[in-house]
C-alpha cells in the first residue's frame, strides 16, 4: 500500500497545520533538500485524515463556490494508480466567483537555484475542452507588497507559476502571467481523457531567463525551455510604475506553497478530476 512520506535532508523544523479554507497557516519553512511524497492512502477513507495535528502530510483545503452550486473534494477509491485511494474534487463551472477547488501544502522554502520536481497522476473524466484549467500552483504570498493590499485584486497576491490547459486541444503548459511572463506552450501532446496520465514537471528556479522549464507527460518530453520561473523585483516594480503604484517585492523571494487540484477553473463547463502518487522534490 503507498504511503505518504517528508523528508528532511538538513535540519528538520517543525511544522504546524490546519485544514481550512483559509491562509493563515504558520507553518515554519523547510530546509534545503526536501522531498514530500502523498498517495492520500487513509484508514478510513476520511478527508481529515490527510491533514494530522503533527504536520506531517497537507496544510489546508482551497476551496471557492460559484454563487450557485458548492465544490467537492473526497478520499476516494473509485479511480486511483497504487494503493487503494486517490484525491477526487469536482469543481463546478464558474460565475461571477471564479470556481476553485484544490489541496495546498504550506512551508516550502523554495528560492532562486533550487532544483524542483513536481510529479502527480491525473485522471480528467468527460471530453469538453479544459482551456484555461489549472492544475498545479507553486506560489510566494509572502513576497507580495503588504502597501499595495488588494489595489491590484485579491487573485493576483501570490506571484508564482502554474500548469495550465492551454489552448482548445488541452495542451498542458507553464503559466507565469503571475510572475509577468508569458506562457510557456507545448503543443505536442494533448491531455488524454478518461484514463490516468503521469505528469512531471521540472525546474531549475530563477528570477532570470536562465531558468530551466521542462515539462514531461507520461515520459514524453512535451516542453523544454529556459526561462523565468520565480518573481523578478525589477519587472515588478516596472509593470506596477506603469500602472501608477509604487510595488516593492518582499525579501526574501520564495515559493511557499503548492496547490494541487482545480486551482482555478474558467472553463465553461463543470470538471471531475482525480490526483494520485502526488510528489514536490527541492534539492
Amino acid at each position: 500500500m503507498k504511503k505518504y512520506k517528508i523528508l528532511f535532508f538538513v535540519i528538520s523544523l517543525s511544522i504546524f497545520v490546519a485544514c481550512g479554507t483559509d491562509n493563515n497557516n504558520t507553518e515554519e519553512p523547510t530546509t534545503e533538500n526536501f522531498i514530500f511524497e502523498d498517495g492520500f492512502e487513509t484508514q478510513n477513507d476520511l478527508l481529515d485524515e490527510l491533514f494530522p495535528s503533527n504536520g506531517t502530510r497537507w496544510s489546508t483545503i482551497q476551496q471557492t463556490n460559484p454563487s450557485n452550486a458548492i465544490n467537492e473534494i473526497s478520499i476516494t477509491n473509485a479511480e486511483f494508480t497504487e494503493g487503494q485511494n486517490a484525491l477526487r474534487f469536482l469543481s463546478y463551472q464558474s460565475d461571477s466567483q471564479l470556481s476553485k477547488i484544490d489541496i495546498e501544502k504550506n512551508g516550502l522554502n523554495i528560492k532562486s537555484g533550487d532544483e524542483v520536481t513536481i510529479t502527480a497522476d491525473f485522471y480528467i473524466t468527460g471530453t469538453e475542452s479544459l482551456e484555461n484549467l489549472l492544475l498545479i500552483d507553486l506560489e510566494c504570498c509572502s513576497c507580495w507588497d503588504p502597501s499595495v493590499g488588494d489595489n491590484y485584486g485579491s487573485e493576483n497576491q501570490c506571484p508564482g507559476v502554474r500548469l495550465i490547459m492551454s489552448g482548445s486541444n488541452d495542451y498542458l503548459s507553464i503559466e507565469r502571467g503571475k510572475i509577468s511572463g508569458t506562457t510557456l506552450q507545448q503543443t505536442i501532446f494533448a491531455f488524454p481523457r478518461n484514463q490516468w496520465v503521469s505528469v512531471q514537471w521540472e525546474m531549475t528556479m530563477s528570477e532570470t531567463e536562465n531558468g530551466l522549464n521542462r515539462l514531461l507527460i507520461n515520459g514524453t518530453e512535451v516542453l523544454n525551455e529556459s526561462a523565468m520561473n520565480m518573481p523578478n523585483a525589477q519587472i515588478f516594480s516596472d509593470v506596477f510604475t506603469n500602472q501608477g503604484i509604487d510595488f516593492t517585492l518582499q525579501e526574501p523571494t520564495v515559493y511557499e506553497r503548492v496547490q494541487i487540484g482545480a486551482t482555478a477553473n474558467p472553463t465553461a463547463g463543470n470538471i471531475e478530476l482525480f490526483v494520485d502518487n502526488f510528489s514536490i522534490k527541492v534539492e
